[in-house]
């Protein structure tokens, strides 16, 4: 009792003000009273203070210079990381000569036995168009060599994210030491993750594949930690009663309880994993990543379809097999002779192409798709970049939304006080969450002041803060709508499932070639990139309104259109919320790749340092992302909701 009471005062004045925003708007005024007047006579302007930043460029730059001086005779390298660079290299290869020594139909075989056992009849034959559609566009080779990378960065992620999940599942120690770190990599694009492991491992396949590692391992951790630390407590407490140890308890309770969890994990591995080996062309990963990555050098749009096509392929293929096996998980038989039978068939097939002389896939057996999708891009540009009679052209609209709200956008943020941003962010932190919430926001947002690039994190904000508006005005729309219709939500469906599996790079290609390059088609990607995930959240959260809430506003003579403002909404609000925080984060992922096509700000300063080699440009920006990414995410989610994830 003497523990409670005095632990009661510290907690009183947030859990007091939690859920009373007009008394926390009370208390914010009177300290703006207090410190705005103090922030202005000390510090005028509206630019971060010289004196409170530090230059990282001298003791960054004599790190990468010990780095590259060192990486032939440190130990380090010799005898840890250089062994970890060899066996990566063996790895893919040896998986990609597995796959080539397999040949075209033994591979796709293999795929559709795979998915026939743990997804059914109907996935098995999807697979298996997809393997030959990827042929039939003459990117084979380039699709074997994804999946090589793709394999191997998939188990590698899985055995880092289960043994640091495990690790958090059962120590609530390494639980909240792993939280903060879990939050960060989460909000971090994926772009941001090059630059460090470039520098360590130097261009090539160990460096796209570590890096894959590192940004699709924290989901497989933050889910497998979610299944152990939700196990049963009454199942846990009956297997302990019979006698049984903690590692029996592990592998006969938490596990097997923890199942879907860990299936989830897994294809949310690989689809962060699929996505990162895209954007790891640019580090010299090869494959369809890099064939995408030449046609956005060159604006080839036909060419980056051709590669783009199979990624998606691969993409949804993997999301539904995964998913299914998800859904069919407890139903299945525990026998292994299904399991021989996929093996000795896929043999079999893998056999008789070798012998038949088929390993390569038909050259006279290709489509080619460049040319007809370059023409009608040329008739697009041609008919809709400019000269639209009444309605303007694409490059237009690019010119009138950079000019009517991204410039306007930036020149307010730029023009605010430096002080009075902090005290906005403060203000909506602490409104939205704790006390703790805000000074997480703050101390974020006044890093990157610190680091000497508050101007283009601002710009990089703006940027944000437009493409979020509009993705939240459209998502919000469409989600109402396939809320109150079946039909349109079933219309929605596949398009948004291509939408959602498509790796981020992809989306730049289309933008390019009809807006041009610059901030608005960087918007413009970043929107189409985060709609899916936003339609899909607000019409989950819609359709989950308690039915008998909406039967009573009926029986009270309510409308359609009072229904949904005046109960659904309201009951809805925690998933608007997260529709706005997914939207924050993943819009915030296009925007600082969007550096590749004029995007500027901090994603420019991202792309100068991975193309220089300069680690104090590229890292400062990585950092001010992660800053930026972190500041957004407190203020956009509720502290309650954070505390249900289990990060």
């Amino acid at each position: 009792m003497a523990t409670i009471t005095a632990s009661a005062p510290r907690a009183a004045l947030p859990g007091a003000l939690r859920h009373r925003p007009v008394q926390k708007l009370l208390v914010l005024a009177v300290i703006a009273a207090v410190l705005v007047p103090v922030a202005s006579a000390r510090w005028t302007g509206s630019s971060w203070p010289d004196a409170l930043t530090v230059d990282l460029t001298k003791p960054l730059g004599s790190a990468s210079n010990w780095v590259i001086d060192n990486r032939d005779s440190s130990p380090l390298f010799l005898y840890f990381l250089g062994y970890v660079s060899n066996a990566v290299v063996l790895s893919v290869r040896g998986v990609y000569l597995t796959l080539l020594a397999a040949g075209w139909a033994g591979v796709t075989a293999a795929a559709a036995l795979v998915a026939w056992r743990v997804a059914g009849v109907r996935l098995a034959l999807g697979t298996a168009a997809a393997f030959v559609a990827c042929g039939l566009l003459g990117m084979w080779v380039p699709t074997m060599q994804t999946l090589a990378l793709m394999v191997v960065a998939v188990l590698a992620s899985v055995l880092v994210g289960a043994v640091l999940g495990l690790a958090a599942g059962l120590s609530d120690r390494m639980h909240r030491a792993l939280r903060p770190v879990l939050d960060t990599m989460q909000v971090l694009p994926a772009f941001a993750y090059l630059l460090p492991v470039v520098l360590v491992f130097g261009i090539g396949v160990p460096a796209a594949v570590l890096a894959t590692v590192v940004y699709a391992a924290p989901p497989m951790a933050r889910l497998t930690a979610l299944g152990l630390r939700g196990a049963d407590p009454e199942v846990l407490e009956a297997v302990e009663s019979l006698g049984s140890t903690s590692r029996q308890r592990l592998l006969t309770a938490r596990i097997p309880l923890a199942r879907k969890e860990l299936l989830l994990g897994l294809n949310q591995t690989i689809m962060m994993a699929l996505s990162m080996a895209v954007i790891a062309s640019v580090i010299g990963a090869g494959g369809l990543g890099d064939r995408v990555y030449q046609a956005l050098a060159s604006v080839d749009v036909g060419a980056a379809l051709a590669a783009g096509i199979p990624i998606v392929l691969l993409a949804v293929v993997l999301d539904r097999v995964t998913g299914a096996a998800g859904d069919r998980l407890g139903q299945e038989t525990r026998s292994t002779r299904p399991w021989l039978y996929v093996a000795a068939a896929t043999v079999a097939v893998a056999v008789a192409t070798r012998l038949g002389g088929l390993l390569d896939w038909p050259s006279g057996w290709t489509v080619g798709i460049a040319e007809p999708v370059n023409r009608a891009v040329d008739w697009m540009t041609a008919h809709l970049y400019s000269g639209v009679p009444v309605v303007g052209g694409t490059a237009d609209w690019a010119a009138h939304f950079t000019t009517w709200i991204l410039d306007p956008v930036r020149s307010g943020l730029l023009w605010l006080p430096w002080w009075s941003v902090l005290l906005i962010v403060a203000a909506l932190a602490w409104l939205i969450g704790t006390w703790r919430t805000a000074l997480t926001a703050v101390l974020a947002m006044a890093l990157i002041g610190v680091l000497g690039v508050w101007k283009p994190s601002l710009d990089t904000l703006s940027q944000v803060l437009a493409a979020v508006a509009v993705t939240l005005v459209i998502g919000f729309a469409v989600g109402i709508a396939a809320a109150r219709s079946d039909r349109c939500e079933r219309l929605l469906r596949p398009v948004l499932d291509v939408f959602q599996t498509m790796p981020q790079f992809v989306y730049l290609i289309p933008v390019v070639a009809l807006f041009g390059v610059g901030r608005a088609p960087a918007v413009a990607a970043a929107i189409v990139y985060a709609l899916p995930a936003v339609v899909r959240i607000t019409t989950q959260g819609l359709r989950q309104v308690d039915p008998a809430a909406l039967e009573s506003a009926r029986s009270l003579g309510a409308t359609s259109g009072q229904q949904l403002r005046q109960v659904q909404l309201p009951l809805a609000r925690p998933a608007l919320l997260l529709a706005v925080n997914q939207g924050v984060v993943l819009v915030l992922a296009v925007v600082i790749i969007g550096g590749l096509v004029g995007g500027g700000a901090l994603g420019y300063n991202v792309v100068f340092g991975l193309a220089q080699g300069d680690l104090a440009t590229g890292l400062v920006a990585g950092i001010a992302i992660v800053c930026l990414g972190l500041m957004l995410d407190r203020v956009t989610q509720p502290t309650e909701r954070r505390a249900q994830k289990g990060a």
